[in-house]
């Protein structure tokens, strides 16, 4: 410990000495008559002769002083040479007036401590009665352009248009002006559009510091609030302009540079914006009017975009507090610039959010359909607010026979490319199930697209086909998630089905199976942006949407459909959105056997008189005898059209759900088509009847043949 002490006392005596000691000083160079000489070395301290200066050495360098000596002008010229007093009158305890106004206090949203240090009062340290201290000249236009920057900063921080008018405004109020006004466009140009029509400003955002005549309590630690308008020391400001072309305010705007309420031209311009009074030299308040301030308290600042100008702003300043200076137009054409440029940012912005959310509507169902025995319900999210495409999407399509198809893909990645091919394949899928081919075959001919249409096309997919009459459902899975089945009871399974391999792979055969579908159950199909993300894996995930399906049940047994989507969405956390999510969900309900009549009959000429009969038999059976006489007509008709092209049995088939629904069935492939007969033809007028007798009707072709149905609404006082 002792020797530590010594080392560390002899140390400090060392350094003091070398304090104490005088600077060396460098010796001067010595030159001779002719201008040469020798100047000391800065690396050895050795003296080294130096050259003989020349005319010519002469002249550059005074060309060279000359030039630094207007490179220097122009930069003292494009600085304020002195701070505003404005900033002086700012700095009185500015951080506890942003904090009453309700802005943050942060350096670099508002340059609060630029401001500070800009406001100096005279008569102080380093500012002379006259002026600023050459010496602390540098401070104040370094603390100037912080301000600046820190403004700008916080302006360029905004993406959509309300973040960057916000940001304006809390850089401006109360730091630099005591009300600010923003006028833009209506409607604003997108990028290179040329506006039509007159020219027309709205007043997008306002702001203003709170009166100082009125007293906070500090005890109750109510603040003044910041009041969204100009209303009060101001008046109210018109909320629509429309700007003559030859008026004061076109002449202003056309010049861009903001100016002083000083001419009469600008006075007039700015009343004109602001709807003030009308006399152009006026600023007391007239009938209708508003007080503005005249001279140096208001600043009329054009907002200039890429390619004209979009808007206005006006800065306003309180008699109490010092009128701006010409220094101050410098920054505020600095912030009208920033603000200007943001805007047309943002309005590109929302463009292609627009055109990415119309594509992404387009790409999935406007609504689902509503099929017998089934009830649907859909979600999508966004994998992000910056990425609104994707790839996922979900479709249910009515098939023959009262079934319905259930599909739900995802396409890699999210974004418009994924979406293009979304949107391909999703027509191909429903192409395919209009067909009527088995779950595996759809599938096949999906993958076939998929490899037509390029290279690395890869996507997942799970094909499903519900019947309600049998109470059976038929699943192909192509590298998708394994769907999730909740029963009636509450239990929640993972079905299992074939994984498969993702489409676009080729050359992989699938496979499907075929699993109950009881009353009541409810069958979720989704993209593995639900389950899956970077905190957990897929089977991890699987197993959190079975417990939380579970957990739902145990409330109500079935839970709603709507309300399960929004319960099934609540397993993702804050930091698990990576992908997009697609989410189907189908509640079982069937159709019970009471309500099916199934008849074969054979294609001979009394075909259609038998079918007569047995339509009027289950029509009295289930008490629809109104519907009788009508139903007759148009079965005798369709299937005297199937007897005449039939070669195998035909099939008749009755649904008895909302409404009633006929099938006949027959194996010719050719659809029928309604044409209008002639009045010297004899057919060709069944059809017709159909279509104006029934409520719907249609043809669907079949894997080996075609179906025709139709359907009559039921009267509402019948009881089924």
């Amino acid at each position: 410990m002792s020797t530590e002490r010594t080392t560390q006392q002899a140390a400090a005596a060392t350094t003091a000495a070398s304090a104490a000691r005088p600077a060396a000083t460098p010796p001067a160079p010595v030159a001779d008559a002719n201008g040469a000489g020798t100047a000391p070395d800065p690396r050895s301290g050795f003296a080294v002769p130096t050259a003989v200066p020349t005319a010519r050495t002469k002249r550059k360098g005074a060309r060279d002083r000359k030039s630094a000596a207007r490179v220097a002008a122009t930069a003292d010229s494009s600085l304020p040479n002195t701070p505003p007093h404005g900033t002086r009158g700012a700095a009185r305890d500015l951080s506890a007036a942003q904090v009453a106004a309700g802005h943050p206090a942060d350096d670099e949203s508002s340059g609060v401590q630029a401001l500070k240090a800009l406001g100096t009062p005279a008569g102080t340290p380093g500012r002379g009665p006259a002026g600023p201290n050459p010496v602390a000249q540098p401070s104040v236009e370094a603390e100037r352009l912080r301000y600046v920057g820190a403004a700008t900063r916080r302006i360029a921080r905004g993406i959509d248009l309300d973040e960057i008018l916000l940001g304006l405004c809390r850089s401006v109020v109360p730091a630099f002006a005591d009300a600010i006004l923003v006028y833009l466009r209506d409607p604003l140009p997108v990028g290179d559009e040329r506006p039509s029509g007159p020219l027309v400003l709205r007043l997008r955002r306002t702001d203003r510091a709170p009166d100082e005549s009125v007293e906070q309590r500090p005890e109750t630690g109510a603040l003044l609030p910041v009041v969204p308008s100009t209303e009060g020391a101001y008046g109210a400001a018109a909320d629509y302009i429309d700007v003559p072309t030859d008026g004061p305010l076109a002449e202003v705007l056309r010049g861009v540079r903001p100016v002083f309420s000083e001419s009469p031209q600008a006075t007039a311009a700015l009343n004109e914006l602001v709807g003030g009074c009308p006399d152009a030299t006026s600023v007391g308040p007239v009938p209708g009017g508003l007080l503005l301030p005249n001279g140096r308290r208001a600043i009329l600042a054009p907002l200039r975009g890429r390619r004209r100008v979009i808007g206005a702003a006006v800065l306003l300043r309180r008699p109490e507090r010092p009128a701006f200076e010409p220094d101050d137009l410098l920054v505020v054409a600095q912030l009208a610039t920033h603000t200007a440029l943001g805007v047309d940012k943002a309005v590109l912005y929302d463009r292609e959010a627009y055109i990415a959310d119309s594509l992404q509507r387009e790409m999935l169902p406007d609504s689902l359909p509503q099929p017998t025995g089934v009830r649907l319900a859909s979600r999508y999210l966004p994998a992000a607010e910056s990425a609104r495409v994707g790839g996922d999407w979900y479709d249910a399509i009515p098939l023959p026979g009262s079934r319905v198809a259930l599909v739900v893909g995802d396409v890699m990645g999210h974004s418009m490319t994924s979406a293009a091919i979304m949107g391909q394949l999703r027509t191909t899928v429903q192409t395919l199930a209009g067909l009527d081919l088995a779950p595996q075959e759809v599938l096949y001919h999906l993958d076939e697209q998929a490899q037509r249409l390029g290279q690395d096309r890869m996507a997942t997919c799970i094909y499903a086909v519900y019947d309600p009459i049998a109470h059976r459902v038929t699943i192909a899975n192509a590298g998708h998630p394994p769907p999730v089945l909740l029963h009636a009871n509450g239990l929640a399974e993972v079905l299992r089905v074939p994984p498969g391999a993702p489409i676009g792979v080729g050359g992989v055969p699938f496979e499907a199976v075929e699993l109950p579908a009881p009353a009541g159950a409810t069958l979720l199909l989704y993209t593995d942006g639900l389950v899956e993300s970077r905190t957990r894996d897929v089977w991890g995930g699987i197993e959190m949407l079975r417990e939380r399906l579970h957990a739902a049940s145990q409330i109500v047994s079935p839970p709603p459909l709507e309300p399960l989507c929004d319960e099934v969405l609540e397993i993702l956390g804050p930091g698990d959105r990576d992908d997009d999510i697609a989410l189907l969900a189908a509640r079982f309900d069937g159709i019970a056997p009471r309500d099916v009549a199934y008849w074969f009959l054979e294609p001979r000429p009394q075909t259609a008189g038998r079918a007569r009969r047995l339509v009027r038999q289950a029509l009295r059976r289930w008490d629809l005898e109104p519907l009788t006489e009508a139903t007759e007509l148009l079965v005798s008709e369709i299937v005297t059209n199937a007897v005449r092209y039939a070669e195998r049995p035909i099939t008749l088939r009755l649904l008895r759900t909302d409404v009633l629904r006929c099938e006949v069935g027959d194996d010719a492939p050719t659809l029928p088509r309604m044409r209008h007969a002639q009045p010297q033809d004899e057919g060709g007028r069944g059809l017709y009847l159909v279509s104006r007798m029934a409520q719907r009707w249609g043809a669907t072709r079949l894997s080996a043949g075609k179906v025709v149905w139709f359907e009559m609404g039921i009267p509402g006082g019948l009881d089924r």
